[in-house]
């Protein structure tokens, strides 16, 4: 989040008129509910998480144990079973 400061940014009306509530504090003013995204589909985290647990699947498949992909993702077994278990499932 980057701070800017109203008064180079909004009308000088505008900037009175918030004035009235709220002065010399930082004022947050949240993204419009329609123009949210969602966790990772900025930074593309979402998108390499998702190939990563595809891979993980595919190797389990194939053979591998639980515990060595445990050990070579640097994730719990637990995490592995449930990665596993929502493959199976497909996307949501």
């Amino acid at each position: 989040m980057k701070y800017q400061n109203a008064q180079m940014l909004l009308p000088e009306e505008l900037v009175r008129d918030i004035q009235r509530y709220v002065q010399g504090s930082y004022l947050y003013i949240p993204v419009q509910e329609e123009l949210k995204k969602q966790w990772g589909d900025s930074t593309g985290s979402k998108k390499l998480i998702e190939e990563r647990n595809q891979q993980i699947a595919r190797a389990y498949h194939s053979g591998a144990l639980v515990k060595e992909l445990a050990q070579q993702f640097y994730l719990t077994e637990h995490s592995i079973r449930r990665i596993i278990r929502k493959q199976k499932r497909g996307p949501l």
